[in-house]
């Protein structure tokens, strides 16, 4: 799919965009403040969680389950992965555990299924973890959500995966390229979206009342949203892909609507206009947009001891952008800190148990790194 191109490390746009400014230049190796030392090798990784052991779980999109012990970088395959629909951004994708997954052994992953005659839809399926001799195994495997509805195309799943602080799941849901979904009530596509740790619905959801796929919903007017995270006050931040420029940086309100397709700080792909955020103040603007684009991947609020200075800050990763992105959070505002140059597509940041930074490279032979301070 077609992004913009660098040009410059990037335009920032804070609130209604009526204010940008260059981001600072991104640190090139030698200036990093942090040591990357790679700890093991995949395929089209696409994100991974820790689980109490210090071990981690990766998934890769062609529709591997990997356990990874990331001291020796041992990797073995896990059983019992459901089938996924592999193709454009399709494939397996997020891996969560379970709040109390120390006694229920839950995992949670979401992925792109198959429909009739082609369709393809996201889904998301728990299941009970057994490790054991090396490798391990997925039982009881539930489809709790699946997406509403199964359409043609290979893009934009989002299909990002959370537990808040409620004990509740959440799941982003791309508007699968297809644009008017993002603002249509009947369907799950371009939302941000709450459910119970069953796949029920909490009765206290925003449009709770209005029953049906509506009643899942907590955000709308979302485009590709490719990571969710809480911080430390519990509020709920999220980033999205922009169509030609516009990537953003949300902080997500209840039943908040977010603008897309009637509204972006970029342009349709071709060049066709649409109304930038201060053009129609009924939408929730972003709090950071940037073009040219990121290409955001992954989203991870810092609350560890090893990066002392970074503690409430926010990390994405950057695809286009080939590096890490640091974000200073500011009760509701954010701004841009600094931008690392990896080198190579990001398109995972995940939080150590001992307060370590870890990123996934994307892509045949993206590699994990784990990232500690000089």
């Amino acid at each position: 799919m077609k992004r913009v191109s660098m040009q410059v490390a990037g335009t920032i746009a804070l609130g209604f965009a009526s204010f940008a400014a260059i981001a600072a230049e991104a640190v090139k190796q030698d200036q990093w403040p942090f040591s990357a030392t790679p700890r093991a090798t995949f395929s089209e990784p696409w994100a991974m969680t820790f689980l109490p052991d210090g071990t981690a779980l990766v998934t890769e999109k062609r529709g591997a389950l990997k356990h990874v012990d990331v001291k020796t970088g041992e990797t073995h395959d896990i059983k019992g992965v459901p089938d996924v629909a592999y193709g454009g951004q399709g494939g397996l994708g997020d891996v969560i555990i379970h709040p109390d997954f120390a006694q229920n052994k839950r995992i949670y992953l979401s992925y792109a299924e198959k429909g009739d005659g082609g369709d393809r839809g996201a889904a998301v399926a728990r299941a009970t973890l057994e490790l054991g001799n090396g490798g391990g195994s997925l039982s009881d495997v539930q489809v709790i959500w699946q997406q509403t509805t199964k359409v043609s195309g290979g893009g934009h799943y989002g299909h990002r995966l959370a537990f808040g602080p409620d004990g509740k799941l959440w799941i982003s849901s791309g508007d699968r390229q297809k644009f008017t979904p993002a603002q249509d009530m009947e369907s799950t596509m371009g939302k941000i979206l709450r459910l119970n740790d069953d796949g029920s619905v909490p009765d206290d959801n925003p449009f709770a009342d209005k029953g049906g796929v509506t009643a899942q919903i907590w955000s709308l007017g979302h485009r590709n949203p490719l990571g969710i995270a809480f911080d430390a006050d519990g509020r709920l931040w999220e980033q999205e892909m922009g169509p030609e420029g516009g990537d953003e940086l949300n902080l997500i309100e209840r039943g908040g609507n977010y603008g897309y397709p009637e509204v972006s700080n970029g342009n349709h792909y071709g060049g066709k206009p649409i109304p930038d955020h201060d053009t129609r103040p009924e939408f929730i603007a972003p709090k950071i947009t940037w073009t040219p684009v990121v290409s955001p991947a992954g989203l991870m609020i810092y609350s560890g001891d090893q990066f002392d200075d970074w503690k409430g800050n926010a990390f994405v990763g950057g695809l286009s952008a080939r590096g890490l992105v640091r974000i200073t959070l500011n009760g509701e505002e954010a701004s841009e800190a600094a931008r690392y140059d990896m080198g190579a597509r990001i398109r995972e940041v995940e939080q150590g148990p001992d307060g370590s930074i870890w990123v996934l490279e994307d892509g045949d032979g993206g590699r994990l790194l784990e990232l500690q301070p000089k």
